[in-house]
């Protein structure tokens, strides 16, 4: 069974339309999708770096109730993780206020015991990090970071990449745009949201999204906008999937998180581009039906629970 690595920086979560009755959970957009692989029967890991308290704890403890592995989380002595508030609006629509610059996931590449983490990774048969996870390092890690993904695909493995971009995390939308280019070009499967691309590359449309991408040596992309539905694309051939309609939607958190679950879920049962959409199209329409950015696990679809 293929094996993937998800790496990033999960914090605790407070969600709720009504500040005096939030409700705690956690999140990060790379843990949100290790947990709808791991309901979707895909054998993943987590990778990070948490703290040594009863949160952190509790966090360990949840994730490998929803089969997540956490060998590869580093727990880090007298440290905390971060946490993040959600508001939504009327139509679900979000926005985010964090605490997390002394996260220690921050810090992962720079922890003794990554090292052994890293030769762990090597096992794996996909890689998954997104623009967020590279905005939490530094440029020394990330060039570490780099090295790590070029052993891992010249033993086989395959590099998944969401450019997520959150404009706070970076310094420039340019220093963003250089960065992210020189993961692309160590990208086998890439799932940028159009409005992000837009915001750094310049992007006009999804088509001119993918060329860009193929161009730096993607091979398969899908470009996600949303109600609107995806473009997939790949060995020269480009087909729209339509995505499900939700009206009323409860809240957007999570919804293209889950998405490339369910995409990566699909591809790796060796169903087509087009069938692998439309699962990841069904999945995310029910996330963003139900608050936070993980949905109960009783609304998973298609009796994955």
């Amino acid at each position: 069974m293929p094996r993937v690595a998800c790496i990033g920086e999960c914090m605790l979560e407070l969600s709720g339309a009504d500040k005096s009755a939030m409700t705690l959970s956690y999140g990060g957009d790379t843990l949100n999708t290790a947990v709808y692989l791991a309901r979707l029967d895909v054998e993943v890991d987590y990778v990070t770096a948490l703290g040594d308290d009863p949160y952190s704890d509790w966090m360990i403890e949840q994730w490998r109730n929803e089969g997540v592995g956490t060998d590869l989380v580093v727990r880090a002595k007298g440290r905390v993780p971060g946490f993040y508030a959600i508001q939504t609006d009327d139509s679900g629509e979000r926005q985010f206020f964090y605490w997390r610059e002394q996260a220690p996931a921050r810090d992962l590449l720079d922890f003794e015991e990554f090292n052994g983490l890293a030769d762990g990774l090597l096992s794996f048969d996909w890689i998954y990090l997104s623009g967020i996870t590279l905005s939490i390092y530094s440029v020394d890690q990330r060039e570490r970071l780099l090295g790590l993904l070029d052993t891992v695909r010249s033993r086989g493995g395959k590099v998944m990449f969401d450019t997520n971009y959150r404009p706070r995390g970076w310094p420039s939308a340019a220093g963003a745009r250089e960065t992210m280019t020189k993961f692309l070009t160590r990208t086998d499967l890439a799932l940028p949201t159009l409005d992000d691309d837009r915001q750094i590359f310049g992007d006009r449309d999804a088509e001119g999204c993918a060329a860009r991408l193929h161009a730096a040596g993607v091979s398969e992309v899908v470009v996600k906008m949303d109600a609107e539905g995806c473009l997939v694309s790949e060995a020269g051939a480009a087909t729209w999937v339509a995505a499900i309609e939700r009206p009323n939607p409860r809240d957007t958190t999570g919804a293209g998180d889950s998405f490339n679950a369910g995409y990566l879920a699909a591809r790796l049962e060796g169903l087509d581009g087009a069938t692998a959409a439309g699962r990841a199209h069904s999945l995310a329409g029910n996330v963003i039906m139900h608050p936070g950015a993980i949905m109960p696990r009783e609304a998973m679809p298609g009796g994955n629970q």
